[in-house]
C-alpha cells in the first residue's frame, strides 16, 4: 500500500514537472514571437510610414502642379481664341473703310472669310456713331435697332476695343460681343461689331473634360456663369462659387461644397485664374478622389503590402519561434537523456562497488566454511567406527557442500569482475568470454521465464581494444530486452552469434555480434523509432524508453554500428559491429579523463 502511494506521488510530481516545463516552453514561444514581431514589424511600419508620407506629399505636389498646368493651358486656349477674334476684327476695321463695309455684299464677304474654317461668329454689323446699323449680316432682324443706349456702346467708343459679358440683348438669348471702334477720314467714329458664336465658344470651354468628375466654366466679376457648368447651374445664373476680384495668378485649393440643407458633399480640388481680357474667372473643378486616384491607389497598395508583409512576418515568426522552441526542447531532452545516462553510469559504478564489497564479505565466510569443512572431513577420517550408511550419507553431504561453496566462489568472482568493469577504461577484451559471462549472469532470470540461451561463438575472434564497462551495459540491455520480448509467451530462446569480418591487410576489420530472439517482434511502423529516446512499447512502469537509445549512443561512441530486422510474432534480430580498435576521439577523451 505504501509503495502504491509512493508510486502515485512520484507520478503526480512527474506530471506537475511536465506541466511546468510545457508552460515554460509556451512562455518561451510567446517571447520569441513577440521579439521577432517587435524587431521586424516596428522597422517595417516606420519605413512604410515614412515612405508613404514622402510619396504622398510628392505625388500631391505633383498633382497640384499638373492641375495648375491644366488651368494655365485652358487659360491660354481661351485667351488665344478671343485674341484671334479681336485681331481679325481690328484688321478688318483697319484695312477697310466704313463706306466699303457699309455695302452688305462686302460685309457678307468679310463674314464668310471669318467663318471660312469654322463658324466662330454668329453675325457681324457696322454701326455709326449714333448707334444705328449701316450694314448687318446675320440671322436676326437688327437693322432698325438703336444701340446708343446699350451698356457696351459707350465702352467701345471710349476704349476702341471691348469684349462684353454674356447678356440677353435684343435677341433674347445668351451671347457676348466683340466690338472695335475706328475713325473715318471725315473724323466720324464707327464700330465693327461681331457676335461670337455661343455654341463654338461654349464647346471650347465646356467640352474640355477632366476625368469623369471634372468640369470647366467661366464666371464674370459678379459671379455669373458665362458658360454652362457640366454638372450644376446654367449660363447667366448666379454661381455659389466665391469670386475674389483681387486674386492673382493661379490658385488651387480644396473645398467641400454644401447643399441647401448644409450637408457637405464630395471633396473637390478647385483651381481658378482670371483671364486678362475679358476679366472672366476660369474655374476648373474635379473630385478629390479622382484627382488623387493614383496617390490613393498607391497608398492602398502600400497598405496591402504592409498587411501582407505583417502577415508574412507573423507566419515566419511563428514558424521560426516554433522551430527554435523545438530545438531547445530537443536540447533539453538530450540533456535529460545525458543526465540519465550519467545517473545510470553512476548507479552502475555504485553497484560495482557494492558488488565488490558483497563479494569480499561473502568470500570471508566461505573461507571459514571451507576450513571448518576440512576439520569435519579430517575428524570423519579419524573415526573409522562410524556406521557405513551414515558415513556414506555424510560423505555425500560434504561433497554437496564443496560444490555449492565453489558455485558461490564463482559467483563472487563474476561480481568482482563486474565491479572492475564499471570503471571507464580502454583494455583488451576477449568478446566470447565476455558474452559467456553476461549469459551466465542472465541465465537464471531467463530460465525462470522459460527462455533458453544458445551461443554460437566464433573461436577465431581476435582481441578487441574497447571499454568493457560500456560494452557490458550494451549486452545487459540487449539481452534484457530479448528476454522481455517473450512477454506473454512463456517460452522461447535467445541466440547470440559472433564472427570475425576481415581479411589479411584489411584496414578496418570488425567483429559482428548478432542477438536474435523468438519473441513477439517489432511492428514495421516502430522500427524507425526504437532507438529514439523515451520511445517504448512496454507497459507503464516496465520501461523508460532509454535502454536502446543508450545502447545506440554507446555503440556509436565505440565506433560501431547497429541495425535491426524483425517479423511480428516470430523474431527480432539485432546486428552489431565493433571495430577492433576504438576511434581516436574516444582514446583522446579517455586520456583527458585520466
Amino acid at each position: 500500500m505504501a509503495e502504491e502511494i509512493q508510486h502515485g506521488a512520484a507520478a503526480e510530481d512527474g506530471h506537475l514537472a511536465e506541466m511546468q516545463r510545457s508552460g515554460h516552453y509556451r512562455r518561451l514561444f510567446r517571447r520569441f514571437v513577440f521579439l521577432s514581431l517587435f524587431c521586424s514589424l516596428v522597422p517595417l511600419l516606420l519605413v512604410g510610414w515614412g515612405m508613404n508620407i514622402h510619396y504622398t506629399d510628392f505625388a500631391r505636389s505633383r498633382m497640384l502642379v499638373e492641375f495648375r498646368e491644366d488651368v494655365a493651358y485652358h487659360q491660354k486656349i481661351i485667351e488665344m481664341f478671343l485674341k484671334e477674334m479681336c485681331s481679325k476684327l481690328q484688321i478688318v476695321a483697319g484695312t477697310h473703310s466704313m463706306e466699303f463695309l457699309s455695302n452688305p455684299a462686302n460685309l457678307n464677304e468679310v463674314f464668310e472669310l471669318m467663318n471660312k474654317n469654322e463658324l466662330t461668329i454668329t453675325d457681324i454689323g457696322v454701326i455709326d456713331h449714333t448707334g444705328h446699323h449701316l450694314a448687318y449680316i446675320g440671322p436676326y432682324d437688327l437693322m432698325d435697332k438703336d444701340y446708343s443706349r446699350t451698356f457696351w456702346f459707350p465702352q467701345v467708343m471710349e476704349k476702341g476695343l471691348y469684349i462684353s459679358d454674356m447678356f440677353m440683348g435684343y435677341r433674347v438669348e445668351p451671347h457676348f460681343i466683340i466690338a472695335v471702334a475706328s475713325t473715318s477720314p471725315g473724323g466720324q467714329k464707327w464700330i465693327l461689331r461681331a457676335t461670337v458664336n455661343t455654341d463654338a465658344f461654349r464647346s471650347l470651354v465646356e467640352n474640355v473634360q477632366i476625368g469623369e468628375t471634372g468640369e470647366v466654366y467661366l464666371l464674370n466679376q459678379e459671379g455669373v456663369y458665362q458658360t454652362t457648368p457640366r454638372f450644376s447651374g446654367h449660363i447667366m445664373e448666379k454661381s455659389p462659387f466665391p469670386v475674389d476680384p483681387n486674386q492673382t495668378g493661379i490658385q488651387v485649393k480644396l473645398i467641400e461644397p454644401e447643399d441647401e440643407n448644409g450637408r457637405k458633399g464630395q471633396k473637390q480640388v478647385v483651381s481658378s485664374t482670371w483671364l486678362r481680357d475679358p476679366h472672366w474667372l476660369l474655374v476648373v473643378k474635379q473630385d478629390y478622389a479622382e484627382a488623387f486616384y493614383a496617390v490613393n491607389h498607391a497608398n492602398y497598395a502600400v497598405l496591402i503590402f504592409l498587411h501582407l508583409s505583417a502577415l508574412t512576418i507573423l507566419a515566419v515568426s511563428v514558424l521560426i519561434s516554433r522551430h527554435m522552441v523545438r530545438l531547445i526542447k530537443k536540447q533539453d531532452m538530450e540533456a535529460d537523456n545525458l543526465n540519465r545516462q550519467l545517473t545510470q553510469t553512476s548507479k552502475m559504478a555504485s553497484i560495482g562497488e557494492l558488488s565488490a564489497g558483497v563479494a569480499h564479505e561473502i568470500n570471508n565466510p566461505l573461507a571459514v566454511i571451507l576450513t571448518e569443512l576440512q576439520i569435519v572431513m579430517d575428524a570423519m577420517n579419524d573415526t573409522p567406527e562410524l556406521d557405513k550408511g551414515f558415513s556414506a550419507q555424510l560423505d555425500d553431504s560434504i561433497n554437496q557442500i564443496i560444490v555449492q561453496i565453489q558455485r558461490c566462489k564463482h559467483i563472487t568472482t563474476n561480481l568482482l569482475r563486474f565491479s572492475r568493469r564499471t570503471r571507464p577504461i580502454i583494455e583488451d577484451v576477449q568478446l566470447n568470454e565476455f558474452i559467456e559471462e553476461v549469459i551466465e549472469l542472465m541465465e537464471r532470470e531467463a530460465k525462470s521465464c522459460g527462455i533458453r540461451f544458445f551461443a554460437e561463438l566464433d573461436e577465431n575472434l581476435p582481441l578487441m581494444l574497447t571499454d568493457p564497462s560500456q560494452l557490458q551495459q550494451v549486452f545487459l540491455n540487449m539481452i534484457t530486452n530479448a528476454i522481455d520480448a517473450h512477454d506473454g509467451k512463456g517460452y522461447g530462446s535467445v541466440t547470440i552469434r559472433t564472427r570475425f569480418k576481415g581479411t589479411a591487410g584489411d584496414p578496418n576489420p570488425k567483429v559482428l555480434v548478432e542477438i536474435m530472439d523468438t519473441g513477439n517482434g517489432i511492428p514495421p511502423e516502430n522500427l524507425d523509432k526504437i532507438f529514439d529516446p523515451f520511445f517504448t512499447t512496454k507497459p507503464v512502469g516496465r520501461g523508460t524508453g532509454l535502454g536502446l537509445s543508450i545502447c545506440f549512443s554507446i555503440i556509436k561512441r565505440l565506433g560501431g554500428e547497429i541495425s535491426v530486422r524483425s517479423q511480428v510474432g516470430e523474431k527480432t534480430e539485432f546486428s552489431i559491429s565493433f571495430p577492433l580498435h576504438p576511434p581516436a576521439e574516444l582514446l583522446e577523451q579517455m586520456h583527458k579523463e585520466q
